[in-house]
């Protein structure tokens, strides 16, 4: 027997609220034009493009200069990857991931619609349940709960009834079946139960989600610049980018790629048991942040770079020669870096400028010299 049906035979024979009936049917695709199933694979990688050509476009046309990390002439000078080196080994990573949130996609059951209100219900008879507890715990404070609550119905019978052990006489509503009058749920038991259901749960999900994340990303992060044959042989490929830029994001070996970004944000999906919906929102935050965290701009402006600490001006010293041993922390926050002592200290403007001259100075020489021939 499901704890459900215990619930539903509970009522039966108490005075809980009954639960509602439902009709359970597969949800219909959130958007008429396109299924779930390939808005969940190709959501993240429209994401990716459009915010990155958006950053793209500010660079070319250097629309804000003064929230620069780098200057023109770093990027040209200090980037050891062309642009379309980049861009084919995103494709390329993309293309896995792509296949990954198919196969994932896939091993998920259907996505049911109808049951909401039942289960909302289904919550308000825990709450109602919990409520039982109350006078024991006043008792074990010297409290008299039933003298409480008898002094306090008629001015406040709802906390009346709540100190009396979820004990509402005057709730009652029409059995839609029967006619009959039964139990009924108080406005605040249903507003709480909706809340958890609608709110504190899923909002608990993407949290465990972030949370694997990020610590998934920290250690095999940090793993691949301790251990040198991972950090030659894979992670040194995004490296090659000392000026990082938006669409570079995912730059990576496809071994890293899949490991560190597909791997990990696939896990932190079915280990939080967030619904296809709930993923698809996921997938796309978190390739937002990644690509805003690439994007080489401290945009006062832009709402992603106040969520957290762990912004595009935080990842861009990892990138640097001096920076690569710190601030490993990834996508969301900086919990890992700031515990285990790997978050970097100090002023970095003097080092910032002393990498503009350094750039500013081999572009003006190679000018010249090519002048000379």
């Amino acid at each position: 027997m499901s704890s459900a049906d215990f619930i539903v035979n509970g009522t039966m024979a108490s005075d809980l609220p009954p639960l509602p009936g439902y009709d359970n049917k597969p949800m219909p695709d959130y958007f008429p034009w396109i299924s779930d199933f390939w808005l969940s694979i190709v959501a993240p990688h429209i994401c990716y493009w459009v915010i990155s050509g958006i950053f793209h476009l500010i660079d070319v046309f250097d629309l804000f200069p003064q929230y620069r990390l780098h200057t023109p002439e770093e990027i040209s000078q200090r980037n050891l990857a062309t642009r379309w080196q980049v861009a084919r080994d995103v494709i390329v990573e993309q293309i896995i991931q792509m296949l990954t949130a198919a196969v994932l996609s896939l091993t998920d059951p259907v996505q049911m619609t109808g049951m909401e209100d039942y289960d909302v219900a289904v919550w308000a008879t825990r709450i109602r349940l919990a409520q039982r507890s109350l006078p024991t715990m006043l008792g074990l404070l010297g409290l008299n709960a039933a003298a409480i609550s008898k002094n306090m119905s008629a001015s406040h019978p709802l906390l009346a009834g709540a100190l009396a052990g979820g004990h509402y006489p005057f709730l009652t509503s029409l059995d839609a079946t029967s006619a009959a009058s039964v139990p009924a749920f108080a406005t605040w038991e249903m507003l709480l139960a909706k809340a958890i259901y609608w709110l504190i749960i899923p909002s608990f999900q993407m949290w465990a989600a972030v949370i694997f994340l990020d610590s998934w990303q920290y250690f095999w992060h940090r793993a691949m610049h301790v251990n040198k044959w991972m950090y030659t042989n894979w992670h040194a490929r995004h490296h090659r980018l000392y000026v990082p830029y938006a669409y570079g994001a995912l730059y990576n070996h496809p071994v890293e790629g899949f490991v560190l970004d597909t791997a990990g944000a696939g896990l932190a999906y079915k280990i939080s048991m967030m619904s296809p919906r709930m993923g698809i929102l996921f997938y796309v935050g978190s390739t937002m942040k990644t690509v805003d965290d690439h994007c080489g701009y401290a945009l006062p402006f832009d709402p992603l770079q106040h969520i957290t600490s762990n912004n595009a001006t935080y990842h861009d010293i990892h990138h640097q020669s001096w920076g690569i041993k710190t601030n490993y922390s990834q996508p969301f926050l900086t919990f890992w870096d700031k515990w285990l002592g790997t978050m970097w200290q100090g002023d970095t403007t003097l080092k910032y400028e002393r990498t503009r001259e350094s750039a500013r100075l081999k572009s003006e020489k190679k000018a010249a010299s090519a002048k000379a021939q």
